[in-house]
């Protein structure tokens, strides 16, 4: 048990710790422990990184990376979808659209950053802008 512990990052008296004193983050490790005693095929995860300092992010990161079963995860952490993303599945207002290959290979065709959020509510103002003008000739 101390070993898959110190495998998502507890030592010492960390292991002694009682589960309702444990940080989010703390918490969040005891369930990848538990994950990874289970050994389960399937992975979901939801932004699973939201509560974790970096370095217990670079742990879930290579953890990851060894993991032999499927994964399907939401995440807004560019650093973390580019490490382990092998296809995307972009949700649209059309419905879903399949995008095998890495998250640099969707920038590369999708032409948007959606995890930079100052470029999708600049993208978004400007859309609005030009959509404006077209409303009041219209109105004319």
């Amino acid at each position: 048990m101390r070993g898959r512990l110190g495998r998502v990052l507890f030592s010492g008296g960390d292991v002694t710790k009682r589960v309702a004193t444990l940080s989010g983050g703390e918490a969040a490790r005891v369930v990848f422990a538990r994950i990874m005693a289970e050994r389960p095929n399937v992975l979901v995860l939801d932004e699973p990184t939201n509560h974790l300092d970096m370095e217990s992010i670079e742990a879930l990161t290579a953890g990851l990376k060894e993991y032999e079963g499927t994964l399907l995860f939401v995440s807004h952490d560019r650093a973390f979808v580019s490490a382990l993303a092998t296809r995307i599945i972009e949700v649209t207002e059309e419905g879903f659209r399949d995008r095998p290959g890495t998250y640099a290979d969707y920038l590369a065709s999708a032409g948007d950053d959606h995890l930079d959020v100052d470029a999708v509510v600049l993208k978004a103002k400007k859309e609005r802008r030009s959509e404006r003008p077209r409303d009041l000739a219209d109105r004319v």
